[in-house]
């Protein structure tokens, strides 16, 4: 079995980006030279998944190196560097988009005073390099996560961590369909992950099309699973780990491992090692990213919700470290804990 989508690649001189928001009822691709095309699309989450928001993002600052070294911009330098702040900023939670940025920003900050078309092609390559990477990292995750999932067991996710998301297979999702080439019949259960429903739209739309057995739930389900006993594990990925082991992940997430713990059910976090942020000791509500008023009040165009009413949307919740089995990494399977003490 094979995961052939890639949500951003680099073709024929243009950045193409599978429009997710237009799945699964359309394929659609956004096809680019202008880096604040990008940014738009990582803002509206065309473009969304947190390796899938560091690739973006170095494209876009290769974009913007491009577009400044063919107008002759009087101030060049500083135009990338602005387009490198804001693309940067485009989302706020996710560590791999900065953590792009910064290494795009060194070749930036080592050149003259002028943008060549030689530093241009120097962040493509780096950006080239950021995507093949993920993809080596995500067949490393995928192996590592295979070994704890039991043959014909069913896995609990949120959101989407799969092929979409990333620059290869996925990190949750990587493990479930190296489990699947390993004869090991994994069954999933999706959460559909409210408001912009990732996982009824993505999740379930990649496991379709890879013939895994997935059944979709809404959010609040998933008590009625645990009670059930019907979950075996919980997979999950991540946006951002903080220093003591803390994960930033899609909302609902700190529910799922709450249920998690309570019934004695193991709860995994899937994530590369470039999304641990060695400089944050712990996360807290000023990291979390909010959403805006009509992700919730309206769907598909049509109003849900009464006009005036206030609105609560964090993108995503945090999971103590404490309620975290192991996390699986492309580098292995530390345990929970703090990741300084893990590493030393």
């Amino acid at each position: 079995m094979s995961v052939s989508i890639h949500s951003v690649q680099y073709v024929e001189d243009q950045l193409e980006i599978i429009d997710q928001r237009k799945l699964p009822g359309k394929w659609e691709t956004i096809r680019t030279t202008d880096y604040r095309e990008v940014v738009e699309a990582i803002k509206t989450m065309a473009v969304r998944g947190a390796p899938a928001l560091g690739i973006a993002g170095a494209y876009a600052a290769a974009l913007a190196a491009a577009e400044a070294a063919r107008a002759n911009e009087p101030k060049p330098l500083s135009f990338v560097k602005s387009a490198m702040a804001e693309i940067a900023q485009a989302r706020p939670t996710a560590v791999n988009l900065p953590a792009a940025i910064k290494r795009l920003g060194r070749f930036v900050d080592q050149s003259a005073q002028t943008v060549s078309e030689e530093l241009a092609n120097l962040l493509l390559s780096e950006a080239h390099a950021i995507r093949r990477e993920d993809e080596l990292m995500c067949n490393r995750i995928g192996n590592f996560g295979a070994k704890i999932i039991p043959e014909d067991s069913a896995i609990l996710t949120i959101c989407n961590t799969g092929a979409l998301a990333t620059g290869g297979i996925g990190t949750a999702l990587g493990a479930v369909y190296t489990a699947k080439n390993l004869n090991k019949n994994p069954k999933v259960y999706v959460c559909e992950t409210r408001p912009a429903l990732q996982g009824s739209r993505l999740t379930a739309w990649e496991l379709e099309r890879a013939n895994i057995d997935c059944t979709l739930i809404v959010d609040s389900a998933a008590g009625a699973l645990f009670a059930e006993d019907k979950i075996d594990v919980v997979i999950v990925g991540a946006d951002r780990i903080a220093i003591n082991g803390d994960t930033a992940n899609k909302i609902g997430t700190y529910m799922l491992a709450q249920l998690a713990k309570v019934h004695d059910v193991p709860f995994y976090v899937a994530a590369p090692e470039t999304t641990f942020d060695r400089k944050l000791p712990e996360l807290n509500r000023r990291h979390i990213e909010q959403r805006p008023a009509s992700e919730v009040t309206s769907f598909a165009g049509i109003c849900v919700a009464p006009e005036n009413v206030d609105v609560y949307s964090p993108a995503f919740d945090i999971t103590p470290r404490e309620l975290i089995t192991a996390y699986i990494t492309d580098k292995g399977m530390p345990r929970g804990g703090r990741w300084d003490e893990r590493k030393s």
